[in-house]
């Protein structure tokens, strides 16, 4: 078969693919290296960071029931001889608002300053 691809077309399309790849490939080590370099100062930061006072280092608003404490005092009678701690009904027992995911506006989930 005479015909095909010709000589100079080829050329440009593998000029093209090595430009492409050697771009896509920049990119992807500068990436990594960026991340790489966020996740060390993280580290470091998280180390002598103090705790967020809004979210106590959760990263997530405390339960607002049971103030953080997992369970709420109830008893089913109006005038109760005995108060039985129960499971709070609106975070489950986490301790956190868990019901809307609401991340901690002041620390944006990081737990600490």
């Amino acid at each position: 078969m005479m015909g095909g691809v010709p000589q100079p077309l080829r050329a440009m399309g593998a000029a093209a693919a090595v430009i492409f790849c050697g771009m896509l490939g920049l990119s992807l080590a500068s990436s990594v290296t960026v991340r790489a370099i966020r996740a060390a100062a993280d580290a470091k930061r998280k180390i002598v960071a103090l705790p967020c006072g809004v979210c106590r280092g959760k990263g997530f608003y405390i339960c607002k029931l049971c103030k953080g404490n997992s369970t709420i005092q109830w008893s089913p009678l109006y005038d109760p001889v005995a108060i039985n701690p129960c499971v709070c009904p609106t975070c489950d027992g986490n301790r956190v608002q868990k019901s809307w995911v609401q991340k901690c506006l002041n620390c944006l989930g990081k737990g600490y300053n």
